[in-house]
């Protein structure tokens, strides 16, 4: 930004304001350096909780629009699943639960389109896994993601040597 700062507001005619535009460059390659020195330290000792994680995940409501979905596959209008899980997520939040976590007959008590085949559906990992477009957490999403950056990896070092 600084640089397309520098350049508008050069007159016709070049003159000394030039040398104004190394110093944002060069800050900007110190700034990216001293990064990444940080992020090797830090992820070279970086661990995951991964039950914390999928504890948050699940109590997070995250898999809300997975159960209006899987409502309206059931035949529920959009307008009227969204209701539903409205109330039922300040349910889940007054009784201290994840969706998941109640039992047949209390999702019934909010529409008896609910089957126990909803489990499935609102699971965690089901419902990252139905997340794959590009940049999406779901799994083939990421195995995607993933062999890009792997064959970046490999040009770039066949490249440096």
């Amino acid at each position: 930004m600084a640089m397309l700062t520098v350049m508008k507001g050069l007159p016709l005619a070049y003159n000394k304001d030039m040398q104004e535009d190394k110093e944002g460059a060069f800050d900007a390659i110190d700034t990216v350096r001293q990064s990444l020195q940080l992020f090797t330290g830090m992820l070279s000792t970086l661990s995951f909780r991964k039950d914390t994680m999928r504890l948050s995940a699940s109590r997070g409501f995250t898999n809300a629009t997975d159960a209006a979905d899987y409502l309206v596959r059931k035949g529920v209008p959009f307008r009227d699943a969204h209701g539903i899980i409205g109330r039922l997520v300040l349910y889940c939040i007054d009784a201290g639960k994840a969706i998941e976590e109640l039992n047949l007959g209390e999702l019934q008590q909010f529409s008896p389109a609910f089957d126990s085949d909803i489990y499935e559906d609102v699971s965690v990992m089901a419902c990252v896994d139905r997340r794959c477009t590009t940049g999406a957490p779901g799994s083939q999403a990421m195995a995607e993601q993933i062999g890009l950056e792997e064959a970046w990896l490999a040009q770039a070092q066949n490249m440096i040597g």
